[in-house]
């Protein structure tokens, strides 16, 4: 167990620390052990009701929605410093509280920092719309923070998906409160001693703990929050679509996803096993973007099976916090059963030729050898269902047709991998996915200035780079008479 842990994580309300109205907790357990270390406020309607109300004071009567973009930037490079000054303390307790490898753990925190040196970068660049009409009339856009929003965050990998909204919301110049993930809410305590050290004024950061069927679903649902922002599953986004309508709330959604990876017969296929493999096992398969269906063309086929077989067997399974381990325990207990529900499902379905169960030296935790089913056909729910976990499914096809037939036959979009040395074809075939985001010859490389969202069950609008801010803004055009209007007279 990391030193310093704390064994109680309290809400962080209007600059101070607090528990739950109703003084509940709920436990919180590490993945390799399944035992509680600590205790978390649960928080309901009531502490949702004093963080939104702590953020609306902050937002109309506090300085932050006026500072320039510049003086906003300057606290953000501040947080950005901070992060990496606790990159150490930081990775080791998201290693403990997902089971993530600590290598993985450590690039998530390097990603946080960045991500708020770009908005930082992004805001003070930003430019708005100005247009003439001649001789008339000058007309310009006035871009405004939206108000207050709330951010709904994963487990898979908190604090780093944490940062991708709290970085252009805080950047916009709005005011937020933050619901993290039940299952690790570890990492989210420390944003409350960075922000306060950066200089963000009191009450623009708010968080309660809790789970999403109640602190979630307050804030979702509380006329207070002007958006919402969500990364999570498919199911719980509709739930959220549902209960923002009354409010016609602003939503961004990042949902789930079952990308394919299409491997074509010319293409470079040592290259593509790696991405595959990196893909579909990193961050323990609990990734959005996973690469989860790998269709092969027909002629390298058996010999693409064989080979992501053997590799997925020699890959690294075990303790999170050591550097070696490339897989690490699987969240929660409740998802562990989840996932091992999908591989007795695959048994059944198709062919097991990789994993498939426990790992021998690891007797205790959550953990599952990385797992390769082949021959799925496309009816299988293994093909079908998102599994969240380190588990894959290869499939055929014979030409580019029936390629993209498979790649499109699910009911996400997220994300696509196209591999081919013709790259007509890979540009034929990425853009015949359907998919928010598709790489061509490479694997899940994220250039912070392009759109990151989905289509179909994959998710509702984008974010990332200059959308981040669209979204965390009202815009807001003036229009300016340069020379007496005429207009035409009523009722004289």
């Amino acid at each position: 167990m990391p030193a310093g842990l704390p064994d109680h994580l309290p809400h962080f309300v209007d600059g101070e620390r607090r528990n739950s109205a109703d003084g509940d907790t709920f436990e919180v357990a590490d993945p390799v052990s399944n035992r509680p270390y600590a205790t978390a406020s649960a928080g309901r309607a009531r502490d949702v009701d004093l963080a939104v109300a702590a953020a609306r004071r902050a937002f109309a009567e506090g300085p932050w929605p006026l500072m320039t973009g510049r003086a906003r930037a300057r606290v953000l490079y501040r947080i950005a410093d901070l992060i990496e000054d606790r990159e150490a303390r930081l990775a080791e307790w998201e290693c403990f509280d997902t089971g993530l490898p600590i290598t993985q753990a450590l690039g998530q925190a390097r990603r946080a920092a960045e991500n708020f040196r770009f908005f930082a970068d992004l805001v003070t660049t930003q430019t708005d719309e100005a247009y003439q009409v001649p001789g008339q009339q000058l007309n310009y856009v006035n871009r405004k923070p939206a108000g207050v929003a709330g951010l709904i965050t994963p487990w898979n990998t908190p604090f780093m998906l944490e940062s991708w909204k709290l970085a252009p919301a805080l950047a916009a110049g709005c005011t937020v409160v933050l619901k993290p993930a039940e299952f690790t809410p570890l990492s989210a305590s420390l944003w409350a001693d960075i922000f306060a050290e950066a200089g963000l004024p009191r009450g623009v950061f708010n968080l309660v703990n809790g789970i999403g069927e109640e602190a979630g679903a307050a804030l979702v649902s509380h006329p207070g929050s002007k958006l919402i922002s969500f990364t999570g599953e498919s199911a719980t986004g509709q739930t959220i679509f549902r209960a923002a309508a009354p409010h016609l709330k602003a939503l961004s959604m990042e949902l789930g996803g079952k990308s394919p990876v299409v491997v074509f017969d010319d293409a470079d296929l040592d290259a593509a096993l790696d991405s595959a493999l990196f893909g579909v096992f990193s961050l323990n398969g609990e990734r959005c973007t996973a690469g989860s269906r790998i269709l092969v063309q027909r002629g390298s086929y058996d010999d693409f099976v064989a080979r992501l077989a053997a590799r997925a067997e020699r890959i690294v399974v075990g303790d999170p916090h050591d550097p070696k381990t490339e897989v690490g325990a699987l969240v929660h207990p409740e998802h562990y059963q989840r996932v091992l529900r999908y591989v007795e499902i695959g048994r059944r379905e198709a062919t097991l030729v990789a994993g498939g169960g426990r790992p021998e030296h690891l007797p205790e935790g959550n953990y599952l050898a990385p797992t390769v089913f082949a021959d799925v056909p496309p009816t299988a729910r293994i093909f079908q269902e998102e599994i969240f976990g380190p588990v894959v499914a290869l499939t055929p096809f014979d030409d580019e047709a029936e390629a993209i037939a498979l790649a499109n036959d699910v009911r996400y979009g997220l994300a696509g991998y196209v591999w081919t040395s013709d790259l007509a074809r890979g540009h034929r075939v990425a853009h015949a996915v359907e998919a928010g985001m598709v790489w061509l010859n490479s694997h899940n490389v994220r250039d912070l200035r392009t759109p990151f969202g989905g289509v179909k069950a994959s998710g509702l609008g984008h974010e990332g780079g200059r959308r981040s801010i669209d979204f965390y803004t009202e815009e807001q055009a003036v229009h300016v008479a340069l020379h007496p209007v005429h207009t035409t007279r009523f009722g004289s």
